[in-house]
């Protein structure tokens, strides 16, 4: 809560159903971010339809009614099946990773898919869809969904009919056609990692051009800001979540911009909190209007980590 009565929610990002139980432990109130690829990597394996009910099911039984967003398996780029790991791309992050692996590996895609939602009665489970770059690719999500539930009626085998479905604002071509993308679902996560990355070119894992990483930049603040007004239009929720909403430097922003949900590690939730309850939404929202007149990512960084001291300082 900040001082100013707002409501905050900070949920987890995790990896295996264990770290639930540490998201708990740290004071999360659900989970913002369930990735789902350990259940392929490190396996000579696919896993079958009970690996992945079983996973959720563990993570429900830790967090019970709680908000648990599944995202779709998020595979290519740096993360390989074991079929996959000699097939070379050019270019793997800009090849076929994500929601377009899924849809051209449609048994897969269904067996995750048949596994939510028969886990979906059991909890509060939401479906988010990976690197959304057009209309058409959520449609085909969407489609594949339907179908998955049409076979599960078939089979008399119940599930939550009215699951919500998301999707992760994670290139420049979703955040600019976020109205329409917002048409078609019920939530919005900005992934910030990737939305970085894809907006300003950059291969953070590279260490010749790391330094030009910058969630700071004008261009990336920008889009963020764009696509949280989207969101508020429609009328759909939003929340955001990558190594941004870990850094405190950015909560204030982040809080000024609008923002009411963040998802983060679990460990970095208790300083998160600290800020939150240390500032009034009025002051974060002149931080955040202050925060876009700069032209360099280096000035705005400097501006919001003064101000983050500042507020630090007068915590007793």
């Amino acid at each position: 809560m900040t001082t100013d009565g707002f409501p905050i929610q900070l949920f987890g990002n995790i990896e295996l159903p264990d770290e639930a139980d540490i998201t708990l432990q740290k004071g999360g109130q659900g989970i913002g971010l369930y990735r789902t690829e350990f259940l392929y990597l490190g396996s000579d394996r696919d896993p079958t339809e009970e690996d992945h009910y079983e996973a959720y099911m563990t993570t429900i039984r830790s967090f019970g009614n709680h908000p648990i967003t599944i995202r779709t398996v998020d595979l290519g780029a740096d993360k390989f099946l074991h079929r996959d790991r000699w097939v070379k791309e050019p270019n793997p992050f800009l090849g076929l990773r994500s929601i377009r692996y899924c849809l051209n590996h449609l048994n897969l895609f269904k067996t995750q898919m048949r596994a939510i939602l028969r886990a979906s009665v059991h909890g509060n489970l939401k479906i988010m869809f990976p690197l959304i770059t057009n209309i058409l690719e959520l449609r085909q999500a969407k489609w594949v969904l339907a179908d998955v539930k049409e076979d599960l009626e078939e089979q008399k085998i119940p599930f939550n009919d009215s699951i919500p479905v998301g999707i992760m604002i994670e290139t420049p071509a979703a955040a600019m056609t976020a109205d329409d993308l917002a048409d078609e679902v019920d939530f919005f996560s900005i992934g910030t990692n990737d939305l970085i990355q894809y907006t300003l070119a950059v291969d953070r894992a590279n260490e010749h051009v790391a330094s030009l990483y910058s969630p700071a930049h004008p261009a990336v603040l920008n889009l963020i800001r764009q696509v949280y007004q989207t969101a508020k239009r429609a009328k759909i929720d939003i929340s955001l979540c990558g190594e941004m909403a870990s850094e405190t430097e950015f909560t204030p922003l982040l809080l000024g911009f609008g923002f009411t949900t963040l998802s983060l590690a679990p460990p970095r939730i208790p300083e998160i909190k600290k800020i939150i309850r240390s500032v009034s939404m009025s002051q974060c929202r002149r931080i955040a209007r202050k925060a876009l007149t700069f032209d360099t990512d280096k000035q705005t960084i400097s501006y919001l980590r003064a101000q983050v001291q500042d507020i630090l300082a007068n915590v007793d």
